[in-house]
């Protein structure tokens, strides 16, 4: 707690994305070790391009907005925050290594080696490492093991998957956090935190494909026994379909926007003949009356164009027939009438919409129990997780309180508690 006389600590999350900025304000109840969601804002967001700051200011502003609507919200003012990251600038790769176990039994410095050599391969200058993320190891003989720590033997084995991103991107997105007047806790790849809201353990055990559809990316995470095995992001998401219907019906995008949310639909044959929709004209044009199965036309072949892309990633990754528990779409894009349907056509797997779980929304259940938001709630989860880790908390106090309000993000350790957090 950042001062004493908050009796809860406070985790912050911001999701900056391509079409919004959200920011959540969650309060843990130290008894229960449960989550609240006390505190949302959010604003457009107009800096950003396909995940890539494009105008600082116009971003910061952004942040600035959203972060006061929470603060007045939850009655606090927040210092600190975990951010998500996400754009085509992402890159995920798979690497083991092999130590020597020093004393005849696995130690924390023989688990710290092997992740560090496994991590130290070939990274180009302009690559930020962003996570390390443990995937089993393999003590002599004995593979598949989740926890070595104690084991003994005199080989130690360790994958990991190691997701890097563009220095310069990364930079600027930090830029723009702490010009809004915000610490940061810890960055975060935006498909691993929305794993935390919308995928079970079972689903992860068994195998599935988490398929984050935003505004300006479409983001996967591939789960298998337990780790996340591939990372990739396609540049092809909701403003593309925006766009498509704008020159398509030659109507304003934020008319066509609209249409999209409320009319569309992937699958034509799903639509009834008879419906149609209202179209705004350009400039001082009328509008018209379209078929909606003409919008469905429209829009059905970039989202096949979307879900071919994400198969041959999938078979790219080797995972392909290792996905048991099928594919978990989430993301503002994937609430779309018809996009499981046309998804299950493609991947020929089960496929659900992600909703956000296991936090109590505070009263604000019909607002945040949607996919827009997966991706801030999983933060918030994340960071729950990181407070267990290490006893900190958000650097968050509240209104009228004394004192700088400085603390916790500051002193928070990043990697201590990764292998708990991760197992």
């Amino acid at each position: 707690m950042a001062n004493n006389s908050v009796q809860a600590p406070m985790i912050v999350a911001v999701d900056i994305g391509t079409s919004k900025v959200v920011c959540l304000v969650g309060q843990v109840n130290p008894l229960e070790q449960t989550l609240e969601i006390v505190g949302v804002g959010s604003r457009p967001s107009r800096g950003m391009r396909k995940g890539v700051v494009v105008n600082i200011d116009e971003m910061m502003d952004a942040i600035q907005g959203a972060v006061s609507e929470a603060e007045l919200m939850a009655d606090c003012r927040i210092h600190s925050a975990y951010i998500g990251i996400a754009g085509s600038h992402i890159g995920g790769r798979n690497s083991q290594a092999v130590v020597a176990i020093r004393d005849g039994e696995v130690a924390q410095t023989d688990i710290d080696r092997v992740v560090d050599a496994a991590k130290s391969g070939a990274n180009p200058v302009d690559q930020r490492i962003l996570h390390v993320l443990p995937q089993e190891f393999v003590v002599d003989d004995q593979g598949d093991v989740r926890n070595p720590l104690g084991m003994a033997g005199v080989r130690l084995e360790g994958h990991i998957h190691m997701v890097t991103c563009s220095a310069n991107a990364a930079q600027n997105l930090e830029k723009c956090v702490r010009g809004a007047g915000l610490d940061i806790d810890e960055v975060i790849l935006e498909q691993l935190a929305s794993s935390h809201a919308v995928l079970t353990d079972d689903e992860k055990e068994l195998g599935v494909c988490l398929i984050d559809i935003g505004g300006g990316t479409t983001d996967i995470a591939v789960f298998v026994r337990g780790a996340i095995r591939h990372t990739a992001v396609i540049p092809i998401a909701g403003d593309q379909v925006t766009n498509d219907i704008a020159m398509a019906l030659r109507t304003p995008t934020p008319a066509a926007d609209e249409i999209k949310t409320r009319y569309a639909c992937v699958v034509p044959q799903m639509v009834d003949p008879e419906q149609t929709v209202s179209v705004p004209g350009m400039g001082d044009r009328p509008a018209r009356t379209m078929a909606r199965q003409t919008l469905a036309a429209v829009v059905e072949p970039r989202y096949e164009e979307l879900f071919s892309l994400v198969q041959y990633e999938l078979e790219r990754s080797g995972y392909a027939d290792q996905l048991a528990a099928g594919v978990v779409m989430t993301g503002g894009s994937a609430k779309i009438e018809g996009a499981v349907q046309l998804a299950e056509s493609i991947f020929h797997l089960p496929v659900r919409i992600g909703m956000p779980k296991s936090l109590r929304l505070g009263g604000m259940e019909e607002l945040l129990h949607n996919p827009i938001y997966a991706t801030g709630i999983g933060l918030l989860m994340y960071g729950k997780q990181r407070l267990a880790a290490s006893g900190a908390g958000a650097q968050v106090r509240r209104r009228g309180d004394q004192g700088d309000g400085a603390g916790f993000g500051s002193m928070m350790q990043k990697m201590k508690g990764w292998f708990a957090s991760n197992f």
